[in-house]
C-alpha cells in the first residue's frame, strides 16, 4: 500500500512539473493567443514621425480610431528600411487584424509586405506604395498630377520662361519619382524654361536648406523653385530669405502642412499643393475597418490634390 501511495505522489509531482513548464512556455508565445477584447486592432507602420506631414497622418489615424473605437498600434521606422522591417515583424506578433504601412522605400518594403502575406494578415499601403508583395489597396495622392500642378503653376506665374531649380524628394519612393516626372513633363514642354539645378534633399528641411544655399551661390539668376514637399520648400525658403533673394524667386512646395500655409499667408511662399495628411490617416483607419468586415475596397484610392495660393489659402481645410 505504501508503495502505491509513493508512486501516486511521484506521479502527481511529475504532472505538476509538466504543467508548470507548459504555462511557462505559453507565457513566452506572442500575443497572437491573447484574448480578443472585441475591438479591431490595426497596426500602423510609419516611415518616420520626424516630419510634420507624417505626424499629421498619425494624428488623423488616431482621431478616426478614437471615434470608431479601434485599437491602433503605431511604430516609427525613423526613415530606416531595416527598422521598418523589424517594426512590421513586431506588429505581426501583436495579434493585429489589419496592417497599414507607409513605406520608407518602395523596394525595401517588399520583404515586410511578404511577411504579412505569409502570416495571412491583410496589408495595404498609404502615401508611398510597395513594388512587390500582395497589398489589398493603396491609398494616396496622385504624385504625377502633383508634379504637373507645380510645373503648371510656375509656367503661369513666370510666363513660361526662366531659370528653374528642382529640389527632389527620396528617389527610392514612387512619390519622389512621380512628382519629379510630373514636374519635368511641364518643364520639357516649355522651351522657355531652363532647369539650372536639380538635386535631391530627401524630403528633409535641413538638407534642402543646405542644397538651396549651394545652388544660390552657384546661380546668380534663379526665377522659380519647385520643392517636392513642404518641408524642403521651407528649408529652401530659409536659404532664399537669408540670401536676400526672396523677392526675385517664385517658390512652390507640396503637402499643405500648417507651416507652409502660414508662410503663404505671410507672403513668403507663393504656393503649395494641398494633399492633407490628416485626412490620409483617417482614410487609412476607415479602410482597415472595411477590410476587416470583408467589404470590397478599390485596388487604389486616390485623394484630391489642390493648388493653394494666397487667393484661396484661407479656404483650405487641413483637418
Amino acid at each position: 500500500m505504501k508503495k502505491i501511495i509513493s508512486l501516486l505522489a511521484m506521479f502527481m509531482v511529475i504532472i505538476g512539473l509538466v504543467g508548470c513548464s507548459m504555462d511557462e512556455a505559453s507565457s513566452t508565445k506572442p500575443d497572437s493567443k491573447a484574448k480578443d477584447n472585441g475591438k479591431l486592432k490595426v497596426g500602423l507602420s510609419m516611415n518616420t514621425l520626424n516630419n510634420p506631414f507624417f505626424v499629421a497622418v498619425k494624428e488623423g489615424a488616431e482621431a478616426q480610431a478614437k471615434e470608431d473605437k479601434v485599437e491602433l498600434v503605431i511604430t516609427d521606422a525613423q526613415n530606416d528600411p531595416g527598422k521598418q522591417l523589424s517594426d512590421v515583424e513586431n506588429l505581426l506578433q501583436q495579434n493585429i487584424n489589419v496592417l497599414v504601412i507607409d513605406p520608407t522605400d518602395s523596394d525595401a518594403i517588399v520583404q515586410a509586405v511578404k511577411k504579412a502575406n505569409d502570416a495571412d494578415i491583410p496589408v495595404f499601403t498609404i502615401d508611398r506604395s510597395s513594388n512587390g508583395g500582395e497589398v489589398i489597396t493603396h491609398i494616396g495622392f496622385d504624385a504625377l498630377k502633383s508634379g504637373n500642378i507645380a510645373g503648371t503653376f510656375l509656367k503661369d506665374a513666370l510666363g513660361g520662361k526662366g531659370n528653374i531649380v528642382e529640389i527632389q524628394g527620396i528617389l527610392g519612393t514612387n512619390v519622389g519619382q512621380l512628382r519629379s516626372k510630373g514636374f519635368n513633363e511641364i518643364m520639357d514642354a516649355n522651351s522657355g524654361f531652363k532647369v539650372v539645378a536639380r538635386q535631391a534633399a530627401n524630403f528633409d528641411r535641413g538638407e534642402a536648406m543646405k542644397v538651396m544655399e549651394d545652388i544660390l551661390q552657384a546661380n546668380p539668376k534663379i526665377d522659380g523653385v519647385y520643392a517636392a514637399n513642404d518641408e524642403m520648400a521651407l528649408g529652401a525658403l530659409a536659404a532664399i530669405e537669408a540670401a536676400g533673394r526672396l523677392d526675385e524667386i517664385t517658390l512652390i512646395g507640396c503637402d499643405a502642412i500648417d507651416p507652409s500655409i502660414e508662410a503663404i499667408k505671410a507672403g513668403k511662399l507663393e504656393a503649395t499643393i494641398a494633399e492633407p495628411p490628416f485626412f490620409l490617416g483617417k482614410e487609412a483607419v476607415i479602410t482597415a475597418q472595411k477590410i476587416s468586415k470583408k467589404e470590397n475596397v478599390e485596388k487604389e484610392v486616390i485623394l484630391d490634390s489642390t493648388l493653394v495660393t494666397k487667393e484661396n489659402v484661407n479656404e483650405v481645410k487641413t483637418k
